[in-house]
């Protein structure tokens, strides 16, 4: 039965290193305030004006495609999952197939905007396009650029803390191998809490007229503009309406308990238990969150990787980061019971089993 292998990964994180306490220069935090409540004691921001998305995604894309022993112009798909994308539009999938130089125009290209998921929902999505005998070696890229749109002020803290910038990618191939290859994914969503967790503006909701959004919020629109409105207004600007906003307590409360369900699901599917994880890699969300799952599970600590402390939440970039530098570390070998699992905005989550 032809199954999809992970046959090259790589990762790429900025060389310009924030901690706790720069950002403490900033806003009233500190280093004992961050580390409590996350789990994180720095991390990376890319270069300004030098360095995007797709840049990044394209670095961490050559170590892969290095490693897995092929050529860019052996790449016949591309799917690339973010929510900090270069522009608005076109997609960073396209872009990344430039910045590479590949100049096959018979591949496609697909953007992915499940945000913390992306990444578990790319792999999925990458291994029924190889089961199927479509295409014979993916790149999967999961990127991030946080630091060009945060608020690096007080009233912003509690997000602009969390996050940093960076990409991993891998290369995806069909095998037959005995003990290889993916073996289940499971992909959830539930958009009844999707304000809870979202960039509202720019975007084209037109305020007030949504019925979602928090009642009587001024977003600077215009009810008697029969032909559209500014896309983004002076109020937005003025008030921080175009920074991310999250509860968060109530994504805490929904993570830790889809973290483990989904878990569940990929190994009852396979008919695995838990003790049979050889490396659980978790979205880098939150320490605690991560704590949480691994205790749940009856996890030790050999089995989960964790890398919060120093690269903060790189949300579709994390799972592949994270992954990348525990096989650098030998800590996945051939072989291994691999479990990817992410939870995210939307909400979506999911997760993906597979032997190493």
């Amino acid at each position: 039965m032809i199954k999809s292998k992970i046959a090259g990964i790589g990762k790429y994180v900025p060389e310009h290193v924030v901690s706790n306490e720069k950002l403490s220069t900033l806003m009233d935090t500190s280093d004992e305030w961050i580390t409590e409540r996350t789990g994180i004691k720095e991390r990376r921001y890319a270069e300004r004006y030098e360095e995007t998305t797709a840049t990044m995604g394209a670095k961490a894309a050559r170590i892969a495609i290095e490693r897995a022993g092929i050529d860019k112009e052996d790449i016949d798909f591309i799917i690339f999952a973010t929510l900090s994308a270069d522009y608005y539009f076109p997609g960073c999938g396209v872009l990344v197939q430039r910045e590479l130089g590949i100049t096959n125009t018979e591949i496609g290209a697909l953007d992915i905007r499940n945000q913390c998921t992306g990444f578990v929902y790319g792999i999925s999505v990458a291994d029924q396009f190889i089961r199927s005998g479509m295409y014979k070696n993916i790149l999967l890229i999961g990127a991030e650029m946080h630091s060009m749109g945060l608020n690096y002020s007080t009233e912003g803290r509690d997000i602009s803390v969390i996050f940093g910038d960076g990409a991993g990618a891998v290369v995806l191939q069909a095998t037959e191998e005995e003990g290889r290859g993916i073996l289940s994914s499971k992909l959830h969503s539930d958009g009844t809490y999707a304000e809870k967790l979202a960039l509202i503006c720019p975007g084209s909701h037109g305020g007030y007229h949504n019925k979602y959004l928090e009642e009587n919020v001024d977003y600077g629109f215009s009810k008697e503009n029969e032909f559209g409105d500014v896309f983004v207004t002076p109020t937005m600007l003025e008030k921080g309406q175009t920074f991310p906003y999250m509860e968060g307590k109530f994504v805490f409360k929904m993570a830790v308990q889809k973290f483990p369900e989904v878990i569940m699901e990929v190994l009852t599917e396979a008919n695995k238990q838990p003790s049979d994880i050889n490396m659980l890699i978790p979205h880098q969300a939150n320490l605690r969150i991560s704590q949480f799952v691994q205790k749940k599970l009856g996890l030790s600590d050999d089995q989960v990787h964790n890398n919060i402390h120093k690269y903060g939440n790189t949300t579709a970039a994390s799972v592949p980061i994270a992954l990348c530098e525990a096989w650098e570390e030998g800590r996945v070998k051939e072989g291994d019971l691999v479990c990817l699992a992410a939870f995210g905005s939307g909400f979506t989550w999911g997760a993906t089993l597979l032997n190493w």
